[in-house]
């Protein structure tokens, strides 16, 4: 049956050791860990470390022949990364969750890497099993990227197909693959809400994910498949986004010339800057599987969109923003910033605040204000009952 999703699907624990050799015998691959490792000594030096290194990890990785094993394994890598560029992580919801059973977490979409990466970390550290994780082509360009994600646990989506019948038959594996897992193999899924990060801090569900989602179950009721895939809104709240100064930069260009081209290399900095970059506090809410608005999609991606905004944690960056956003609602009953937080932690924020409007060019700051007020807009108007 697997057959059938090899070009999309994680390696299986089978092809670990194989693939982790391919790995560590990459020039690519290894380049990047040296003068991530090594910063200042990468240039002179590279020729020297780069062995040593690969011969450290082969040492390392060497009993590592199942993905449990990996992830065990770099776990303690991903925890102290976490505690490097982040002030503490917190979830909740999580309790929710039952060891053995299979969700379809449909989440907010803000970094390319670090999104699953911390829902996998509350995952984990919960004592449940990690979801498989729904990654797009456009980000694989280099085969070592794909043999990293694949190992752990990533499923690829084939986003850079133009023909209009590729893509529905990409679609139909992508969602055949997706009832597969959780039905038959019983290992959740990571799903972004939509195609691309919200890089107006503006998130919504795209209700094409949630018909893709049906796609391979036509011949039954909508409200029956959902039901069965226990789709499970996420929300992922950054104090503050690493990406936050590239992304003001590229919707600034978007609304002044009509579109944006990336450099190359760009997604590549995107990632390592996501991964790397101070993020304040982080907040993962899990809310319960959807039981309500599964009549379609439409309806269903309102609730997506109610559930994820509602458990989305603003920080008082977020009301700061907000306060000074020219296209604040006034009839909105958002309080104070220092109605609902603590001098000292206020006083933080806002001297992290300022350094990062006096980084951004005079023209770009709407957008960087944009990202941060947006989500107490979405919040408050829900809260009012008002529609977003």
């Amino acid at each position: 049956m697997m057959g059938e999703f090899d070009a999309i699907r994680p390696y299986a624990d089978a092809e670990v050791s194989t693939v982790l050799a391919r790995l560590l015998a990459d020039e690519a691959f290894l380049d990047i860990l040296t003068h991530f490792r090594f910063p200042r000594l990468a240039r002179p030096l590279g020729w020297l470390l780069k062995p040593l290194i690969a011969y450290r990890l082969r040492l390392e990785f060497s009993g590592v022949n199942s993905v449990k094993a990996l992830q065990d394994k770099v776990e303690t890598y991903v925890d102290r990364t976490i505690e490097r560029a982040t002030d503490g992580v917190t979830y909740s919801g999580i309790e929710q969750l039952k060891a053995g059973s299979a969700y379809l977490f449909l989440a907010n979409h803000r970094d390319i890497v670090m999104d699953p990466a911390f829902v996998n970390y509350a995952v984990y550290h919960a004592g449940l099993t990690t979801p498989r994780i729904a990654i797009g082509d456009n980000l694989l360009q280099k085969p070592f990227v794909s043999d990293l994600m694949r190992l752990n646990k990533s499923f690829i989506v084939h986003r850079s197909i133009s023909g209009r019948r590729e893509k529905l038959a990409a679609y139909q594996l992508l969602s055949a693959y997706i009832n597969h897992s959780i039905r038959s193999d019983d290992e959740s899924i990571w799903i972004a809400q939509a195609e691309g990060r919200a890089k107006d801090g503006d998130d919504r569900t795209d209700s094409a994910i949630l018909k893709m989602f049906h796609m391979s179950r036509k011949t039954e009721p909508f409200d029956e498949v959902i039901r069965s895939l226990q789709l499970t809104p996420v929300s992922i709240s950054y104090e503050y986004d690493p990406c936050d100064q590239a992304k003001a930069r590229e919707l600034f260009i978007r609304a002044s010339t009509g579109s944006y081209a990336k450099a190359p290399g760009e997604d590549d900095q995107s990632i390592a800057l996501g991964i790397t970059g101070y993020k304040g506090r982080v907040h993962v809410h899990f809310s319960a599987p959807v039981s309500v608005g599964l009549e379609d999609s439409k309806q269903l991606a309102a609730e997506m969109d109610r559930q994820i905004l509602t458990g989305y944690r603003l920080f008082p960056v977020h009301y700061l923003a907000y306060a000074m956003w020219a296209e604040r609602d006034p009839s909105l009953q958002v309080p104070e910033v220092d109605q609902l937080f603590a001098a000292d932690e206020l006083a933080a924020a806002r001297t992290e605040w300022e350094k990062r409007l006096a980084g951004c060019p005079a023209e770009q700051q709407p957008y960087l204000v944009l990202q941060y007020a947006n989500p107490v807009r979405n919040q408050y108007r829900i809260k009012a009952g008002l529609p977003l």
